[in-house]
């Protein structure tokens, strides 16, 4: 099989793993090199600073030992099967490269023979871009669960950011699905990834302070850090249940990202959704945005989902939610509340809250500043205030407000002061 032919395969088989984006690796370009792997990041559409970007993502192969009941790639599946050696690999990278066609590489692979014989391709592959074509550009490579430390070692040595795909979020959904796979064969790779990113920060800040000489300097490992996957819909967990796991990933293994992907129902199976049911596109996207609580807004997982109701509200998004379950919590005085109170109000975002902080430092704000700062008045005026006066506006019951806010048109009342009733 030709090249191309294994690329249009290996591509297609790719497309089912969405945890591709970079933050972080600040790998340069060197003297006689090729590109470069900037702060900004690589991801597979806009980055924060409104760049379009692109990558290479493909599989090394898809031919694969495993039979999980999810993947489209699964050993009982009949269905074309490529594998590119490591040479192709690097020269398909370089010559997209130099066409200006990508900005650097994902890669990702099915279980070939054995995790250590992927890995041992995966790390060939790299090693080529780096060594012999001298390729500094951004590069995420895939660390396959069961693979010695060893190799698992060597491969973060050379990629910028890593990640071991978690897929089922429970240790009962593996054993139905995925049988050939366990937690904590998943768990160790991602521990040991975490324990080595955790040494070269501690060798950096010595070598910052002046304590370890240049000669000792510790290799680079995984300088974006690690991601991993959670398929969406596959099997019966709630979205609390989920959430806990995502609030544990970020706080034991440091993750750079969780990324949720809905499951889409591709093979045939008693314990798998009908081949007709629709993706949860919406769940995914609500957990995506409990996701950022969790990350930059203080929320706890029991905050944004609760036992009484363990699922997310797919008519709002979590954190209107959370307001309209905590009408306590509001007003919020914009003028005289702390950062991490401003925060949770609903329409205010990171910079937003920022700005309020910085721009009430020199005078008192009004609502028509708030607008100007990047707060969305829209959602934000119904839990704000103004040194304790509210924009004259229509004041709705809970239900009604929760229908205006999900979009519903509401029946409206008297404009009155701000009254959380």
């Amino acid at each position: 099989m030709d090249v191309m032919n294994k690329l249009a395969i290996l591509a297609d088989a790719a497309k089912y793993d969405v945890s591709c984006s970079s933050s972080g690796s600040r790998r340069t370009n060197e003297p006689g090199g090729i590109g470069n792997a900037c702060s900004a990041g690589i991801c597979h559409t806009w980055t924060d600073d409104g760049r379009c970007v692109s990558l290479l993502k493909l599989l090394l192969t898809n031919d694969c030992v495993y039979d999980c009941a999810y993947c489209v790639n699964r050993r009982s599946n009949d269905r074309p099967r490529a594998t590119f050696t490591p040479r192709e690999v690097a020269d398909l990278t370089i010559n997209f490269y130099r066409r200006n066609y990508i900005e650097g590489l994902f890669l990702s692979s099915g279980v070939l023979r054995s995790p250590d014989d992927t890995m041992i391709h995966l790390i060939r592959t790299v090693a080529i871009l780096r060594n012999e074509y001298r390729f500094n550009g951004y590069v995420h490579a895939k660390a396959i669960p069961g693979a010695s430390p060893e190799l698992i070692d060597l491969l973060g040595r050379l990629a910028d950011r890593m990640s071991v795909n978690i897929e089922l979020p429970t240790e009962r959904s593996l054993s139905l699905l995925a049988p050939q796979k366990t937690k904590e064969g998943i768990f160790k790779p991602m521990r040991f990834i975490h324990g080595r990113i955790e040494e070269r920060a501690a060798e950096k800040r010595k070598e910052e302070n002046g304590e370890r000489r240049l000669a000792l300097r510790a290799p680079r490992f995984a300088p974006a850090g690690q991601t991993t996957q959670l398929i969406i819909g596959a099997t019966p967990e709630t979205d609390l249940g989920i959430l806990r796991l995502s609030e544990a990933l970020y706080g034991k293994f440091g993750l750079k990202r969780v990324y949720y992907s809905a499951y889409l129902p591709v093979n045939e199976g008693r314990n798998l959704p009908a081949l007709a049911a629709a993706p949860p596109l919406l769940r995914e996207h609500r957990l995506y945005q409990a996701d950022w609580l969790l990350r930059f807004y203080g929320f706890a997982a029991e905050e944004i989902a609760g036992e009484s109701a363990p699922s997310l509200d797919e008519a709002l998004d979590p954190k209107t939610a959370w307001a309209l379950r905590n009408m306590h919590f509001f007003p919020v005085d914009v003028n005289r509340a702390d950062y991490e109170r401003i925060l949770r109000i609903p329409g205010v975002g990171v910079r937003s809250a920022k700005r309020i902080v910085v721009a009430r430092r020199a005078r008192r704000l009004r609502h028509e500043d708030l607008k100007r700062l990047g707060v969305v008045m829209k959602r934000a005026e119904h839990f704000l205030t103004c040194d304790g006066r509210a924009e004259g506006k229509v004041v709705l019951s809970l239900e009604r407000l929760r229908r205006f806010l999900a979009g519903k048109p509401a029946v409206q009342q008297l404009r009155l002061p701000f009254d959380p009733i």
